[in-house]
């Protein structure tokens, strides 16, 4: 059995780049050269919680301990995943508020300095983490959005010295400009104005790299208060069962 990874709510300060009291001020690293913990490579989910909703698709109607209000409840008892299909949005559940809650496995890089990966083999889909000042965005909405990212690293202090010093920290996520989709594959849906909030951080146990992900969705239309869940995934040392499926809206 995997061990479950439990974690309180901790704050972070984000390193800043303050000059040494008398010292010059040289260029500022790179996200990638700051980064306070290695989340790259293959990770496979530990479904060690809700199964039942994780595992298999619930039954229209099954929004058990989810903070709904009416609409969203409106809305979740009218799904049909039929219409679905014929709309060509059978990926519905796949979005950014939902896929990393989906069984299967994560393979995290850098496409350059400043932007990190993340592919999933559930529906085929593919996150991208922009660090620095947002840059233009194309027209429309899609799937995983655009999301903004910075690192927050674990301790006080700040500035370079803080950082050099650091052992341990996390990234965080923003999350915008959703296509509106489900975050269970059962038609519990999110709107277009949804905003999902994550951290990304690292453990190891018994010489085993976990990653644990804590996500926020906030959602005015659907949500009657801010849901807060978290998932975990164990380091894998390469690409063995990694398995790109399409998605399925069943």
């Amino acid at each position: 059995m995997a061990p479950v990874v439990a974690l309180g709510v901790a704050v972070w300060l984000a390193p800043g780049v303050d000059a040494q009291r008398g010292g010059a001020q040289g260029p500022a690293p790179t996200a990638r050269a700051a980064a306070p913990i290695d989340i790259s490579g293959y990770w496979v989910s530990l479904v060690t919680d809700d199964w039942r909703w994780r595992m298999i698709t619930p039954p229209k109607g099954d929004y058990l301990y989810l903070p709904l209000n009416a609409a969203g409840r409106q809305a979740a008892d009218t799904w049909d995943p039929a219409k679905d299909e014929a709309a060509g949005e059978q990926c519905k559940g796949y979005g950014a508020p939902s896929i990393l809650h989906l069984p299967g496995r994560l393979h995290i890089t850098w496409e350059d300095e400043a932007t990190l990966k993340l592919e999933a083999d559930a529906g085929t889909q593919t996150r991208v983490f922009h660090f620095g000042a947002p840059q233009p965005q194309a027209a429309g909405r899609n799937w995983q959005g655009y999301s903004i990212a910075q690192w927050e690293v674990d301790g006080g202090g700040r500035g370079r010295a803080a950082a050099a010093r650091a052992r341990h920290g996390s990234l965080k996520t923003v999350t915008t400009r959703l296509r509106p989709g489900y975050f269970r594959k059962n038609g519990v849906p999110y709107s277009a104005n949804a905003v999902l909030t994550e951290y990304f951080t690292t453990l190891t146990d018994g010489g085993i790299d976990y990653l644990v992900v804590t996500n926020f969705l906030e959602d005015p239309q659907y949500l009657a208060q801010r849901y807060v869940r978290s998932v975990q995934f164990k380091r894998q040392p390469d690409a063995k069962g990694w398995n790109p499926t399409p998605c399925s809206a069943r």
